[in-house]
């Protein structure tokens, strides 16, 4: 009989160690597989800035205007201009 709970004994430590380390590798798997399941968030693109927005007709004409009679436009390059901003 001591012969049987011996080898009893010895059944339940090999068992017992085969739990505990299929156990450990387990969580080991789970948590590589974690981490390569993680998705990989990227840096959104950076957003356009808005279009500036188109400077009022009458201010850009004030503007010709002032530059024509300086003399820094011709009379064509005014009217080219101001033909452009009218449309």
């Amino acid at each position: 009989m001591p012969g049987l709970l011996r080898a009893a004994a010895r059944t339940a430590v090999v068992a017992g160690t085969a739990t505990s380390v299929s156990n450990r590798v387990n969580r080991r798997q789970s948590m590589r597989w974690a981490e390569q399941d993680q998705p990989v968030y990227q840096e959104a693109p950076p957003q356009a800035a808005p279009a500036a927005a188109a400077p009022d007709p009458i201010e850009r004409l004030k503007e010709l205007g002032q530059l024509h009679e300086q003399g820094i436009l011709t009379d064509e390059e005014f009217a080219a201009q101001k033909a452009k901003i009218l449309g």
